[in-house]
């Protein structure tokens, strides 16, 4: 059987994604470097053919004011790391000013406090645009947007089956898998368990829209969609097993959300009769949720969130005892010291080290609060331009349902994790936003 050449290039693309999500969601600097050169070259041999640029155009057309605000925040990021004279420094950045005042003899600095990290973000985050340009060149039709969610699905299903299998065997390390901090929980292909999971919702959240629309969809024949739709169902369970044996409360929770969202669709908006939805709805709750949730220490789930108030104590004495919220408390305060421009693109681990006190050799890469994150890394000059950019492709365009699910979802994340800081969910809430919309046949 002869495979299109639309097929060739979307499939292209999934063995992109499928890099993304083996190695750790991209979450290194060596890897958001061989990403951007491998989805570059992709670029640019997509815009050998016609019809991609037309797709491409048409993307433009529609998009112009986004895009230009998404290239102005580009030339943001590039601002970060440029050497500025020092007394220009001290207007712009008199927190970074009162760091190089320690140092003689400096003539010029950058504003980011991490130069090299904040040029990796910066081609991760012009990653993101040629991503966001190649889905509007290759995805076009109905039948594409759920040749995507099958991908996803089977993604999911093997990233829970890799992640529940290591679990059950203590997660030893073996090959590409270094699990040092989580032995007790699901992470799989990842190193952190809130990304698995946080990964596995939108693997969830793609299968239930297939099976939701199985009987529109044309992506086989008959017979090929029969054996599609028991494979989702198993893909289904399998995925939800993954995201409770990761433990993580934020997705645990989600989960829920995301069952009680499709639920209220089904019978107050839409006010479907498909019974068999409902079943496999309810059933994720009662079957998967609390029976095999149960089986797999559903108790050290529930101790998670038991002991979730001890993460608001105040910052303790000794530091061994830091919690998140410690961390998130620090960060807010950071922000109004760097309020305007930001510390850099990819610094907080800097900061943390220069400012959080007696840090010692305590160690922390994220702020555990995207928001605050965010807007310490970029400054509310930064961070404006780029919701400038995103608003648009993100609120108003697609389908209202999934749209409103995906802002729980960034809502939740940006406030109370740092899953946002991932190459691989940065990717999903961008395709997730796209795919929701409506195509042509």
């Amino acid at each position: 059987m002869q495979i299109s050449k639309n097929k060739k290039f979307q499939y292209t693309f999934f063995l992109i994604l499928a890099n993304y999500i083996i190695l750790n969601g991209g979450n290194s600097n060596l890897l958001i470097q061989l990403n951007f050169i491998l989805v570059a070259l992709f670029f640019l041999f997509c815009l050998n053919d016609k019809n991609y640029k037309a797709h491409l155009y048409i993307c433009y057309l529609n998009n112009k004011k986004s895009i230009l605000f998404y290239l102005i925040f580009l030339l943001f990021l590039v601002f970060q790391i440029l050497p500025l004279p020092v007394g220009l420094i001290e207007i712009l950045s008199p927190e970074k000013y009162k760091f190089l005042n320690m140092i003689n003899g400096v003539s010029s600095s950058t504003i980011s406090l991490s130069p090299s990290n904040s040029f990796f973000q910066l081609l991760n985050f012009s990653t993101l645009l040629l991503f966001v340009f190649l889905l509007n060149m290759i995805f076009y039709t109905e039948r594409h947007k759920y040749r995507f969610y099958v991908f996803l699905s089977f993604s999911g299903f093997i990233s829970a089956i890799v992640a529940v299998l290591f679990y059950l065997y203590g997660n030893p390390d073996f090959f590409i898998f270094k699990n040092s901090n989580y032995k007790n929980a699901s992470s799989g292909f990842f190193i952190n368990r809130t990304v698995l999971s946080v990964f596995l919702l939108f693997c969830l959240m793609s299968s239930l829209e297939l099976l939701k629309n199985f009987e529109r969809i044309k992506i086989n024949h008959k017979k090929d969609n029969f054996f599609l739709k028991i494979y989702i169902r198993l893909f289904i369970v399998f995925i939800t097993i993954g995201i409770i044996t990761s433990f993580s409360r934020i997705a645990n929770f989600l989960l829920i959300i995301t069952v009680f969202f499709y639920f209220f669709r089904e019978i107050f908006i839409i006010k479907s009769k498909n019974s068999n939805f409902k079943l496999i709805l309810l059933l994720i709750l009662i079957f998967d949720f609390l029976i095999i949730g149960f089986y797999f220490g559903a108790s050290e789930l529930f101790d998670r969130f038991y002991f979730l108030k001890e993460d608001f104590s105040s910052i303790p004495g000794d530091i061994s005892a830091v919690s998140r919220f410690d961390i998130i408390k620090f960060s807010i305060k950071e922000f109004n010291n760097f309020i305007l421009f930001g510390y850099g693109a990819g610094s907080f681990e800097n900061l943390f080290q220069l400012k959080f006190i007696n840090s010692g050799n305590l160690f922390a890469n994220h702020a555990h609060s995207d928001l605050f994150e965010f807007l310490g890394e970029f400054g509310i000059v930064g961070l404006s331009i780029l919701l400038l950019s995103l608003i648009k492709f993100c609120f108003i365009v697609g389908s209202k349902f999934l749209n409103i699910l995906l802002i729980f979802y960034l809502g939740l994340i940006l406030f109370f994790d740092f899953s946002l800081h991932i190459p691989i969910i940065q990717i999903l809430f961008i395709t997730s936003f796209y795919f929701s919309r409506k195509f042509t046949q």
